[in-house]
């Protein structure tokens, strides 16, 4: 096979290329041909648009909206849009290839997608935000549709953000589609359990995996990276099911407790102070942000952003287990050492796919005009991650790899199969 390198990202590791080299070695486990290996590799679509907004000081600025369908041979495209200054193209197809393969590991019939647009929505204003988010619409109205790629929300961007998107859809469509986003407010079709679905996948997998390495979760330690939407539900769920939750951090630093932090009151302390941690009385500040990756703990939960673990602290990781809430939390370049510590890691693309799952559930809903209660939600969530935890272990065994390697197989083999059936042209 004739692998492709792509162009580095400066000053940081780039996950395109961390993606693919792990999707090159599960190709080759695989016995990929040339011509579906090639199939999968390339995205399906990239467009990249100008966006000329009104500023409040009535100057026009032109942003630069991108999206990208990796896939659409399982069923449409999904996957999140953000909102933030370093959006990168690179960044763009990973993360919608990375979609491809959550949602192929959880076996939900969706292609992957993702989508951005650079800019500093913190530094924008309501109104700015709404115009860029309608511009943004416009600009991809061909490009989205229920049936052909659904947006979520992603980073710098929350269910507000999907409303628009919504409405701006429906208005050019003449009729109200729900189903063509979701991540939406609840009153607009958006679904009970979404919310926490993602930091409630991570509890799953993570419990699954404790069970396999025989850890008693009553008397499990745990560390938590990260404290937004993922990281606090995360910490929260596995907390009430018995875990010691003895560290925590945000963009304000890390913060520890040897006998556990109340988690409930951490939540209530960050709700109340502009959402960061600075100040939180129920543990002690560490001197750095990165120390909570050298503490003795049996779980190690990475829920904030990409790169976190890299070749430079990856030595000093104790942890026995890692569960990814993150997308792409460590770098390909650190996956050797983990592995040769013998660390177990539930990657990614399995460990943080209950986020896509609910969403699949909103679009179900949305289709059939009718809402489930957040237990049917929860039940069938939880069924769905533990059943594909036990489908990506059993891959692992079979193959012999690291749990990552066998979430990409058990991945790729699905979308392969499915190309080979419909074939190409």
């Amino acid at each position: 096979m004739a692998y492709i390198e792509p162009a580095p990202i400066k000053d940081k590791e780039n996950p395109l290329e961390s993606m693919m080299e792990r999707f090159n070695i599960a190709a080759e486990k695989l016995g990929l041909s040339d011509e579906v290996y090639s199939v999968l590799k390339n995205p399906a679509k990239q467009v990249i648009v100008s966006l000329p907004i009104t500023m409040d000081n009535g100057k026009i600025k032109v942003f630069e909206g991108i999206r990208v369908v990796h896939s659409n041979i399982l069923g449409p495209a999904k996957g999140g849009i953000r909102f933030a200054p370093d959006v990168h193209i690179d960044e763009v197809r990973a993360l919608a290839a990375w979609m491809t393969w959550k949602c192929a590991v959880v076996d939900i019939p969706y292609g992957g997608g993702k989508g951005g647009v650079r800019c500093n929505p913190r530094e924008m204003s309501k109104g700015e935000i709404e115009r860029l988010m309608r511009a943004y619409t416009l600009a991809m109205i061909d490009v989205f549709g229920p049936d052909k790629d659904i947006p979520a929300p992603d980073m710098g961007t929350g269910p507000r953000e999907m409303a628009w998107l919504m409405d701006e859809y429906s208005k050019a469509h003449g009729t109200t589609v729900n189903a063509v986003v979701t991540g939406k407010p609840l009153v607009l079709g958006g679904s009970l359990g979404r919310t926490e679905a993602t930091g409630r996948g991570v509890m799953v997998s993570a419990l699954a995996a404790m069970e396999k390495l025989k850890i008693n979760p009553f008397q499990a330690t745990c560390v938590v990276q990260g404290f937004g939407n993922v990281g606090s539900w995360a910490a929260q769920l596995l907390e009430e099911r018995g875990l010691k939750i003895v560290s925590i951090s945000d963009i304000s630093g890390a913060y520890y407790n040897s006998n556990g932090i109340n988690i409930q009151e951490a939540i209530k302390f960050r709700n109340e102070n502009n959402g960061i941690l600075e100040g939180f009385h129920g543990a002690e500040k560490l001197s750095s942000a990165n120390e909570l990756f050298e503490l003795e703990v049996d779980v190690l939960v990475p829920a904030a952003v990409e790169d976190v673990i890299t070749k430079k602290n990856v030595d000093k990781i104790k942890a026995k287990l890692i569960v990814e809430g993150a997308n792409g939390p460590t770098s390909f370049n650190a996956d050797k050492i983990i592995n040769e510590k013998g660390i177990m890691v539930v990657p990614d693309i399995l460990a943080n796919a209950g986020g896509v799952t609910v969403s699949y559930f909103e679009w179900v809903q949305n289709r059939l005009g009718y809402k489930w209660t957040a237990e049917r939600v929860n039940r069938r969530s939880d069924r769905i991650m533990k059943e594909a935890f036990d489908h990506v272990y059993h891959a692992s065994v079979k193959y012999n790899v690291p749990m990552r390697i066998a979430a990409y197989i058990v991945a790729i083999d699905k979308v392969a199969q499915t190309y080979q059936y419909r074939g190409g042209y």
